[in-house]
């Protein structure tokens, strides 16, 4: 078991974060958050694929005014997303935003973070200050990103401490894995406030998914991370997505069922890709109606090297030959099946 950092506790709407709380899935909407119906649309289907908080682009009065309509229509902490404007922060809260993630690195004047605090003191709402690489007035000037974003972090958290605000989250992020790792390493050992994971700037495709899942992954693996955001080039579900299997892949949280599958090679007989694909898509399915499926480890293995044995392993497996497979399930074999039969039979015993 991942042994995580106990880091303060932060209310977030009806969640919390930080301490021994599951680390929370968070997503961004995509579309103007003034254009509040897309806005709640997009939302309640961020939140149908896993989404637990969702943040929205703050950018004029007419966004953090339908705050309050699409915060009456959605089920989960609404975040609002504030730059250079401080007087947006404070129109969100008034319209009753669940959090306000603020960017000290283009909202720099002390009494505009004083007015900001302030306002968060009286609606009892945290913030997140989110210090993304491309924003850090000073990073240009060092060679170490790391240490001059984690620098300039704690020096703004100081601020906000002196100011007697301490409900505070934070993020580190830049668009490469090994500075945004090695400055929330930094960070973590300085601070005990919630941290809110993520690689920012990612791209698109499977490089930008691999970039997220070696930062995120690489942290909560550490027992650094109390909220993560997988940033994509895509759309949110896709994100979301994404963030469950990290999550998972990590040992940090479990959503689906496990499907073990071997690579296949010449040794391979039968279409285990195929076979597999549709095992693991019809499991994922049930899994979302039936919460005690993501407990079970499920084996789709194809010749007798690994087989038996990976599929002797799992809650229950099937080790391939050419026209037969072998079904176990608790260690046990139970019985041999046509090859044709095996999503049938996996599906069966899972019952």
């Amino acid at each position: 078991m991942i042994k995580r950092k106990k880091t303060k506790v932060v209310k977030i709407g009806d969640i919390k974060i930080g301490g021994k709380n599951p680390v929370v899935i968070q997503g961004m909407a995509k579309v103007l958050t003034e254009d509040y119906l897309s806005c709640i649309h997009q939302i309640k289907k961020m939140r149908e694929a896993g989404c637990e908080a969702a943040r929205v682009a703050v950018k004029n009065m007419e966004a953090a005014a339908a705050i309050k309509k699409i915060k009456s229509k959605i089920k989960i902490p609404l975040i609002a997303d504030i730059h250079f404007d401080y007087r947006l922060a404070l129109a969100a809260m008034d319209n009753g935003a669940d959090k306000i993630r603020i960017n000290p690195g283009n909202t720099t004047k002390k009494e505009a973070l004083r007015e900001i605090i302030r306002a968060a003191k009286a609606n009892k709402v945290p913030l997140r200050l989110g210090f993304n690489s491309g924003s850090v007035p000073e990073l240009h000037k060092s060679g170490d990103v790391a240490q001059s974003i984690y620098k300039y972090a704690l020096r703004y958290v100081r601020l906000f401490e002196k100011c007697g605000f301490y409900d505070i989250v934070l993020s580190l992020k830049t668009s490469d894995v090994l500075s945004t790792v090695k400055a929330n390493e930094l960070i973590s050992r300085e601070v005990n406030y919630p941290l809110h994971l993520g690689v920012t700037a990612t791209g698109c495709s499977e490089s930008a998914v691999i970039k997220s899942a070696i930062g995120i992954g690489a942290l909560l693996i550490k027992g650094i991370g109390d909220t993560i955001r997988v940033s994509l080039s895509a759309s949110p579900v896709d994100e979301i997505k994404t963030a469950k299997r990290i999550l998972q892949a990590a040992g940090v949280r479990r959503f689906l069922p496990e499907v073990i599958s071997c690579p296949t090679c010449g040794r391979c007989q039968v279409n285990l890709i195929k076979i597999a694909g549709e095992v693991s898509d019809a499991l994922e399915k049930r899994a979302l109606k039936d919460i005690r499926l993501k407990k079970l480890t499920i084996a789709v293995m194809g010749c007798e090297v690994n087989g038996p044995g990976e599929a002797r392993s799992a809650d229950i497996g099937v080790a391939c030959g050419k026209k037969f497979a072998v079904l176990f399930k608790k260690g046990k074999i139970v019985k041999r099946i046509k090859i044709s039969e095996i999503k049938r039979e996996l599906l069966r015993e899972i019952k």
